[in-house]
């Protein structure tokens, strides 16, 4: 089986393993990211092959504060990046600069020297060239004429020229380091992408991320990948930033792809509207069970008379504890809907999702998935209500992702 392996970019994603479902409540001792557990630490088998982590996310940028705190930055150098995530040295680590962050500034705010020091402080297995994305894209070079003004042309070419550049210093500092360095190819159409690949391998890269590519359609990403193929030397690796196509990975491998990186799963688990619950052959409509004081729209429709504090209680605690005697068998499904119903009436305008939520409570997918999060926490984790639910949704995503990802790995001959 060929290996195609997946990377998931942290930002802080953790829960409480002491978060009392039936009371709603954290314990009052915890120590937030010392004492939670991330998505390698709940499952008894693997839900990603590594992580990767932005020194943006880590150290943030001027003017925009990282989403650690000082002690956890400290912590994190101090103790590297293997102990402070607690992450088992059979995962591979990646570190890269972030650069959707710094996106709109003229240059990457970054020095090479500082990005080097991140990744040897914090002791990473490889680490990603200084890159400043681009854009704008068109399917051919012909098209990139026609399509785009000479004054973005002119940008796409500065990008990918300080890109290239920084690349080539970033490969010679790198040389004698504790990771192994990727080179970052950008570009506007398949052929300065491929441009882009065929001087990274000349200035040494035999590993190059291909960025810029996350609001490409697949058949853009593919035209990318075939171009690139033509100028591709033999030992040269491909890993794909942001992008998570599971039912292409064949064809990506076939490519020369050999990782890629995505927090697709978790983030559908934590925000999609209407398919946050994945399964191996279906995807399901989280059961939406408000928190009436803790919910800002729920706040809001109170503290303006638009709803009942009361009567709003009443009914989120009908709810929850309705979903919970179905799920013990203890109650008829249409009763569970009608409860359900009545509180949806209360706090939404929209449409009703009986109909979704039916289909939901019908098929009771969580009883036959095999994961620990579903084993652990039951029809809970399928209500949409707080971080503790909703982020465990997610984890159980990156567990059938990882899944489909290596069923489809199988088929590769």
């Amino acid at each position: 089986m060929k290996k195609v392996k997946f990377y998931f970019p942290d930002s802080h994603d953790y829960v409480d393993p002491t978060f009392d479902f039936e009371k709603e409540t954290n314990n009052e001792h915890r120590v937030i990211q010392r004492d939670d557990k991330y998505a390698h630490e709940i499952f008894s088998q693997p839900v990603y092959d590594g992580i990767l982590v932005s020194k943006a996310v880590v150290d943030g940028i001027s003017g925009v504060k990282g989403k650690y705190s000082v002690a956890q930055r400290q912590r994190f150098f101090r103790e590297g990046i293997y102990r402070f995530f607690r992450l088992p040295k059979s995962y591979s680590t990646i570190g890269d600069c972030g650069a959707f962050t710094y996106a709109n500034k003229e240059v990457p705010p970054y020095s090479i020297h500082d990005v080097v020091e991140f990744y040897v402080n914090a002791g990473f297995t490889y680490g990603i060239s200084l890159d400043h994305i681009i854009f704008e894209f068109s399917r051919s070079q012909l098209e990139s004429h026609k399509k785009f003004s000479n004054e973005q042309l002119t940008e796409c070419k500065r990008r990918k020229e300080i890109t290239l550049d920084l690349a080539n210093k970033f490969y010679k500092e790198s040389l004698s380091e504790s990771y192994e360095a990727y080179g970052v190819a950008h570009g506007w159409d398949p052929e300065s992408y491929a441009d882009s690949v065929r001087q990274l391998q000349s200035m040494g890269y035999k590993r190059i991320s291909l960025g810029g590519m996350i609001k490409l359609k697949t058949p853009d990403i593919l035209s990318v990948l075939k171009k690139i193929i033509e100028v591709k030397k033999s030992d040269t690796q491909f890993h794909l930033l942001g992008i998570n196509r599971l039912n292409h990975i064949q064809e990506f491998a076939s490519l020369g792809v050999s990782s890629f990186d995505s927090t697709a799963p978790l983030m559908q688990g934590l925000k999609d509207d209407k398919f946050n619950y994945h399964t191996h052959t279906d995807n399901y409509t989280s059961i939406s069970v408000p928190q009436v004081e803790a919910n800002n729209a729920m706040r809001k429709l109170v503290s303006s008379g638009a709803i009942d504090h009361d009567e709003a209680k009443r009914l989120e605690k009908a709810s929850l504890q309705a979903l919970i005697a179905f799920d013990k068998g203890n109650i008829e499904k249409n009763k569970v809907l009608d409860i359900l119903c009545e509180y949806e009436r209360l706090y939404s305008f929209k449409t009703s999702r009986r109909e979704s939520m039916e289909k939901t409570l019908t098929d009771q997918p969580w009883k036959n998935c095999k994961c620990n999060v579903c084993h652990d926490l039951g029809i809970h984790v399928l209500l949409k209500r707080g971080a503790g639910r909703n982020r465990r949704r997610g984890f159980h995503n990156l567990y059938i992702a990882y899944q489909k990802l290596q069923k489809e790995l199988a088929l590769i001959k």
